[in-house]
């Protein structure tokens, strides 16, 4: 989804450094995974072919941060919701 990213923090030494990964088009999402000591953020497309990778040593990764783009839930909105008459108590 256009919207998806990832900060990722890294320990460069003396000072940190801050990396973004961003899904840069609709229809991509930011995919992260850790293995073997590495981490790996990559942008993918809908058929997850990967597009841009960065990759990290996991002992240098100070934090990793996914922030997915705020999704609305129509089915609990007003618009969303069912108009439907309310039940009368049939005890009156």
């Amino acid at each position: 989804m256009k919207g998806d990213r990832v900060e990722i923090v890294v320990d460069a030494g003396d000072t940190t450094r801050t990396y973004e990964v961003v899904a840069s088009r609709a229809g991509r999402r930011v995919e992260t995974s850790v293995r073997r000591g590495v981490v790996e953020v990559s942008e993918v497309t809908r058929n997850g072919t990967a597009v841009r990778t960065a990759r990290f040593m996991a002992a240098r990764v100070l934090a990793l941060v996914e922030q997915p783009v705020p999704r609305e839930d129509t089915s609990e909105t007003e618009e969303g919701r069912s108009a439907r008459p309310l039940r009368e108590d049939p005890r009156s």
